[in-house]
């Protein structure tokens, strides 16, 4: 974590961040690699997800919120804005602001993802609806 006032290291990796499970997603822990509070960004936001066997995000939306999702292992099944596909590493699927969506692991073994948001989600669950 950064202290406020120190110069920020760019370099960061899963074992050095506070994992946290997010709002609206189960059998989900979280890794916060790029950030605020890790590198100073204040406009894009990297988060590193592990997600377990037929859990991940329950139906919602981020209003002005832009997501990509972009997986490293496993398998999940992706739904958003009435498409639905089955993704595996090296595929990747965009959530645009605003537009419910849902993503459940399929694969045997948790799945590895990595999220973008633009701007910064930040986790605050104020920014994430249901539906």
């Amino acid at each position: 974590m950064r202290k406020q006032g120190s110069a920020p290291n760019y370099f960061v990796n899963q074992q050095s961040v506070t994992p946290y499970h997010p709002a609206n997603h189960t059998g989900t822990t979280n890794y916060r690699l790029i950030g605020p509070e890790t590198v100073g960004a204040v406009k894009v936001e990297l988060v590193l997800g592990v997600i377990e066997k037929g859990k991940g995000a329950l139906p919602h939306s981020h209003p002005g919120i832009e997501q990509v999702c972009y997986m490293l292992e496993g398998r999940a099944l992706a739904e958003v804005g009435g498409q639905t596909r089955e993704l595996g590493p090296g595929d990747c699927c965009f959530f645009p602001a605003g537009v419910g969506h849902r993503f459940t692991v399929t694969s045997d073994t948790p799945a590895r993802v990595l999220v973008i948001y633009v701007p910064p989600y930040g986790e605050n669950p104020g920014n994430s609806i249901k539906g």
